[in-house]
C-alpha cells in the first residue's frame, strides 16, 4: 500500500524522462486523471510517481474545476499540421472577438505559446486597453478559453487565494484589472505582475505554522498572463512587458455574436484538446530565443523573442516581426508626445547650441516659451530638475550657484534621443561632449 503522505495533488509536470503529465477533466462523467506522453505516444494514468512523490490528479469535485475558474482539456485530439492548428485557433478568435488583424495574429501565436511557456525563462504579457463596453471581457474569455491551464481571476475574491491558485496550477492568468478595485489589491496585482514575467522571482508571504511560528513561503507566479485594463500601468517597467492593443476605437463587426452559446464552450474544449496534443508532441523540440528584430529596442525584442521561438512558418514569423516594429513605433510616438519627450527635445537643442553644460533654469525658460499655450502652469527650474533626474535619469550638478546638466551626460543623452525617437543632430563621430565631470567644458565649481 502506498504511503498516503507521499501523495500530492498536481495539475501537470515534466517528468525526468522528458514526458509531460497533464491533468484532464471530463465534465460529462465527472472524472479527472493524467495524460502522460512524449512525441506521438501518450497514455492515460491515474497517478504518476516522481522522485519518491506520488502525483495525483485534483478531485473532479474541486471548486476551481466545477465553477470553471480553471479550464482543462479532456483528452488529446489530433490536429493535423501546426499550420492547421494555428488556422483553427485564428478562426475561433476571429469568430468571437473583434480585433485588428495584426493583433489577431499576435493573439493566435500567444495562445499557442502558452502551451510551451515553461520552456522559456521569460514571458511577455498580452494586454488590451479600453473603456467599458469596448470588448475587454469578451477578449479575456475568448483568448483565455484556449490558453494553457487558464486561471480566471474573477473567480478569486482577493489576491491571497490567487497566489495559491497560480502556485498550484502554474497556468495562464486571465486578469481584468477592474475585478480588483481597492488600492491595496491593485498594488498586489502590480507586485505579482512584476514578479511573474521571469522565472525565479516568486512572491513571498509570511504564513503561520500550527505552533504559531511565522514561516515565510514563496509562491510561484511565473507564467503567461492575459490582461485587460482601462489605461496604462503607472509602472513603466510593467508596461514595457505587455504586448498591447486598444479596443473600442472602431465599430464592432456585425458577425460577432453578442451572446455566447454552448457551442463556444464545446469549440474551446476541442481546441484545448488539440493544443494538449501539440504540447505533448512538440515539448521536446529545441527552441532558440535569438531572433533578430531590426529597428526595435532591446526590451521590446526581449518580449517578442519567446513568441518567435515557437513559430516556424515564415509568414507567421513575418506577421510577428511587423507587429513588433509597429509596436516599437507606437511606443516611441507615445514617449515623444510625453512631457519627458518635450523636455528632452529642449535639452537636445540647447546642448547642440552650447559647448558647455546646459543650465536647468535655461531649460525651464525655453520649455516655457515653446509650451506656454499648452500648459496652464509655469515650468519652474525645480520642476524641470525633477523631470530630468526622476524621469529621464539625467544627472544634474551645481555650477556657479546653478544646477546644470554636465557634458558628461552626453552618452545618456544620445541613448535617450534614440529611445524617444528624436532626431540625433550631433553627427556620426559620437562626440557630443562626453567628458568626466569636473573637466574643462563642464565649468563646475
Amino acid at each position: 500500500m502506498r504511503d498516503e503522505k507521499r501523495r500530492r495533488p498536481c495539475a501537470g509536470a515534466v517528468l525526468p524522462d522528458g514526458r509531460v503529465a497533464e491533468l484532464v477533466y471530463r465534465e460529462d462523467d465527472g472524472t479527472t486523471g493524467f495524460v502522460v506522453g512524449k512525441g506521438d505516444k501518450w497514455e492515460e494514468m491515474e497517478s504518476v510517481e516522481v522522485a519518491g512523490e506520488l502525483l495525483v490528479p485534483f478531485s473532479p469535485q474541486n471548486n476551481l474545476l466545477v465553477h470553471r475558474v480553471v479550464l482543462l482539456p479532456s483528452e488529446p485530439v489530433e490536429y493535423g499540421s501546426d499550420e492547421e492548428l494555428r488556422a483553427e485557433v485564428a478562426a475561433f478568435i476571429h469568430r468571437y472577438v473583434d480585433l485588428p488583424p495584426e493583433f489577431e495574429a499576435v493573439a493566435r501565436e500567444y495562445v499557442v505559446f502558452t502551451w510551451l511557456y515553461d520552456l522559456f525563462n521569460e514571458v511577455p504579457y498580452l494586454r488590451v486597453r479600453g473603456d467599458f463596453g469596448s470588448g475587454k471581457s469578451r477578449f479575456l474569455l475568448t483568448i483565455g478559453s484556449l490558453c494553457y491551464l487558464p486561471i480566471f481571476a474573477s473567480g478569486a475574491s482577493t489576491m491571497s487565494p490567487l497566489f495559491r491558485i497560480m502556485d498550484v496550477f502554474r497556468g495562464t492568468l486571465i486578469l481584468d484589472e477592474g475585478d480588483f478595485r481597492a488600492s491595496d489589491e491593485k498594488a498586489e496585482i502590480v507586485k505579482m505582475l512584476n514578479n511573474g514575467h521571469a522565472r525565479g522571482f516568486p512572491v513571498l508571504r509570511t504564513e503561520q505554522t500550527a505552533a504559531k511560528e511565522f514561516n515565510p513561503r514563496a509562491f510561484h507566479v511565473f507564467g503567461p498572463k492575459v490582461l485587460a485594463t482601462r489605461g496604462f500601468f503607472d509602472d513603466r517597467a510593467l508596461e514595457s512587458r505587455c504586448i498591447s492593443e486598444v479596443l473600442g476605437n472602431r465599430s464592432l463587426r456585425e458577425d460577432i455574436p453578442l451572446n455566447l452559446s454552448d457551442d463556444f464552450k464545446r469549440e474551446a474544449l476541442t481546441l484545448r484538446n488539440k493544443l494538449l496534443l501539440y504540447r505533448i508532441r512538440t515539448h521536446e523540440i529545441p527552441r532558440a530565443v535569438d531572433a533578430e528584430i531590426s529597428g526595435v529596442e532591446p526590451r521590446l525584442a526581449q518580449i517578442f523573442r519567446p513568441l518567435l521561438a515557437t513559430v516556424a512558418d515564415p509568414s507567421s514569423r513575418e506577421q510577428l516581426l511587423e507587429s513588433a516594429q509597429r509596436m516599437g513605433g507606437e511606443v516611441q510616438g507615445e514617449r515623444l508626445g510625453s512631457i519627458e519627450g518635450e523636455v528632452l527635445e529642449v535639452v537636445r537643442d540647447l546642448w547642440q547650441a552650447s559647448a558647455v553644460a546646459v543650465g536647468v533654469k535655461e531649460i525651464a525658460e525655453e520649455f516655457g516659451k515653446r509650451h506656454a499655450e499648452e500648459y496652464e502652469w509655469k515650468a519652474t527650474a525645480r520642476w524641470i530638475g525633477n523631470v530630468l533626474r526622476r524621469k529621464l535619469f539625467l544627472s544634474t550638478v551645481k555650477s556657479n550657484g546653478n544646477f546644470v546638466v554636465p557634458r558628461s551626460e552626453g552618452r545618456k543623452l544620445r541613448h535617450l534621443l534614440a529611445l524617444y525617437g528624436l532626431e540625433d543632430k550631433f553627427g556620426d563621430d559620437g562626440d557630443i561632449g562626453d567628458v568626466a565631470e569636473g573637466e574643462e567644458g563642464n565649468r563646475i565649481t
